[in-house]
């Protein structure tokens, strides 16, 4: 499945796989929204498969937030793929349930 980002009322849902062989797109297009917002909220709960190369993607944007005083929010705690991935990584605490 081919990876689609939709704008659902400010959250950025990611939908289908986040591996290696779409990362650099991926990686792309945030970088280049952190140029011109301090704010970013993802939402992981619709990906069907993302590897480590996806994981440290999402990493490295969240640390790059961080250098910037920007916001990275990571939803994604309703989809058990990621939640495990985060946790065998031990960057569970990086997921949040929602933005409330």
């Amino acid at each position: 499945m081919a990876l689609q980002i939709t704008n659902n009322s400010g959250i950025l849902e990611i939908n289908g796989n986040l591996n290696s062989q779409n990362t650099n797109s991926f990686n792309n297009y945030f970088n280049a929204l952190l140029e011109s917002t301090n704010f970013i909220t993802i939402s992981l709960n619709n990906v069907v498969e993302m590897d480590i190369n996806g994981l440290n993607t999402i990493v490295g944007l969240y640390k790059k937030a961080l250098t910037k005083n920007s916001i990275f929010y990571i939803i994604g705690q309703e989809n058990q793929r990621v939640v495990d991935l985060f946790n065998a990584e031990k960057l569970n605490y990086l997921l949040r349930k929602d933005v409330a």
